[in-house]
């Protein structure tokens, strides 16, 4: 006879044991998976105009995001363009308005994901990038720009830098390092087309948008300064999310910014901005951006 110890389980009992664990892991599951709610949502903004005019553009929709969430929603003003990868992973950002350059990059290196970008007043949304010099400067072919200075935005702008740098390429100059007299980074897209209007450069470059809103601002940009090239269109600025971001967070975001143009509340949000509305974006709106970097010789992935 078999001892207690060498007897088998009968498999009856083996089937009941694994049917309990089997339901106690899916009533345990859900749980321990689900995220927890944020305490707050961090938006990084870029600094494409002075900081307190980008600050007083995207107060209202700090308030209504806030609003429409139940969480609290904090825009936090980015020094520059070129760090804002490192910011976003290192004061762990939840979302930032990416300009398409910095939209690119991020999508390559950090997986973010794209979710609405405003339209504009004038129902586009997209942008440009000008390449302007001054009227009286005499330059009117890229020849005439050599030894001359140059006003960028930021190595981390479509517009500021990446527009030129192709554009100098597809007219013969591999690099703009030895062929302007000199060349220096503004840091703000304003503040490279007041760099030209005021003297302190020949040729800038800034996107159409900042470019345009100067104009009905300051007749001398229209009297004293020509635009001698465009790039073509790309997306505006658009909220991108880091990837892991909550589900559910993320498509709360979404909506509201997709519901503002239908929103009575939302009116006085947008116009605020210069903007009508928000429409959906995705990976393939930024792919006239890798295509600029190709042209410009740059890996986006390791840039």
């Amino acid at each position: 006879m078999k001892t207690l110890l060498q007897q088998k389980p009968a498999p009856h009992w083996r089937t009941a044991l694994l049917g309990v664990l089997a339901a106690l892991l899916c009533c345990i599951a859900p749980a321990a998976l689900s995220q927890p709610a944020p305490k707050k949502i961090v938006i990084g903004l870029l600094p494409e105009m002075n900081i307190f005019r980008q600050k007083e553009r995207f107060e209202p929709l700090e308030e209504y995001l806030t609003r429409k969430l139940g969480i609290p929603v904090q825009f936090t003003i980015l020094a520059r363009y070129s760090n804002i990868i490192d910011r976003f992973t290192a004061d762990r950002l939840d979302g930032a308005f990416f300009g398409s350059f910095t939209g690119a990059i991020a999508i390559r290196k950090l997986g973010v994901v794209p979710l609405a970008r405003p339209v504009n007043e004038d129902r586009t949304s997209t942008y440009q990038g000008y390449l302007f010099v001054r009227r009286d400067g005499g330059i009117t072919s890229v020849s005439a720009m050599k030894g001359k200075r140059m006003a960028f935005v930021d190595k981390a702008t479509t517009a500021g830098y990446l527009f030129p740098l192709a554009w100098l390429k597809e007219n013969g100059i591999p690099s703009p390092e030895g062929f302007f007299g000199e060349q220096f980074f503004t840091g703000s897209h304003d503040a490279a087309v007041s760099a030209v209007l005021n003297g302190k450069a020949d040729i800038g470059a800034a996107k159409n948008t900042v470019y345009e809103q100067l104009r009905k601002e300051d007749p001398r940009v229209d009297q004293e300064l020509v635009i001698l090239a465009r790039s073509a269109l790309v997306p505006s600025n658009g909220l991108c999310v880091r990837k892991d971001l909550d589900p559910s967070v993320r498509k709360a975001l979404q909506e509201a910014l997709l519901g503002l143009g239908r929103d009575p509340g939302g009116k006085q949000v947008l116009s605020s901005m210069g903007a009508i509305g928000f429409i959906e974006t995705t990976i393939q709106d930024y792919t006239p951006v890798f295509e600029l970097a190709r042209s410009a010789g740059l890996d986006i992935s390791t840039y």
